[in-house]
């Protein structure tokens, strides 16, 4: 099983700040704006991580125990690039300090070993062994 579906530790840690433009009001598939509130004239963030104690709107955990986004799918682009430590052959300075915070132990890459037999580690393969679908893309401005 995937070591972040028994953690949760970074969605109660860390404020998620995003571009407006990944909000399902401006962007098909987007991130719920019900979940969100505005960060500055830029940027939204999500409910619950705006300040401590910080536990994101759309995590559904018992931190260490199980944990699952309700969002998944539409989750901001700055949760897609969190990286859970050594999932990719390096160390992850933010995943191991959420994990610290909650007691957990830092993931290592023995961690890992479970997708040998599963035959999908290329690229980001989720559990069914899909590549993830990439985030919204920002517009840029003329």
């Amino acid at each position: 099983m995937h070591p972040c579906l028994t953690c949760g530790a970074c969605c109660t840690q860390y404020r998620v700040a995003f571009h407006w433009m990944e909000s399902d009001e401006s962007t098909e598939g987007g991130v719920p704006a019900a979940l969100t509130e505005r960060l500055d004239a830029h940027r939204l963030c999500m409910r619950g991580t705006y300040a401590p104690p910080i536990r994101c709107v759309a995590l559904d955990a018992e931190i260490g125990v199980y944990s699952r986004c309700s969002i998944h799918p539409s989750r901001p682009s700055v949760c897609r690039e969190v990286d859970a430590s050594w999932e990719y052959g390096v160390a992850s300075s933010q995943c191991d300090r959420a994990r610290e915070a909650h007691g957990l132990p830092a993931l290592g890459p023995a961690d890992w070993r479970w997708r040998d037999d599963a035959g999908n580690d290329d690229g980001h393969p989720d559990d069914n062994g899909n590549s993830p679908s990439s985030p919204p893309v920002t517009p840029i401005a003329a």
